[in-house]
């Protein structure tokens, strides 16, 4: 998978990982920022029944 995504970003070797470091940033930050914060609306953790 990370071999396609290399042969798939264009320029030098230099800017290849420039764009992969910021790919990963913004994976990152779409994590934090829109998928945590509705699972953790959506799955309520503070009112378990479990203990």
């Amino acid at each position: 998978m990370y071999r396609a995504l290399w042969s798939v970003l264009p320029g030098p070797r230099w800017a290849k990982t420039l764009q992969s470091v910021i790919l990963g940033i913004a994976v990152v930050a779409l994590l934090f920022f829109v998928v945590f914060p509705f699972v953790a609306d959506t799955f309520l953790v503070e009112e378990s029944t479990v203990g």
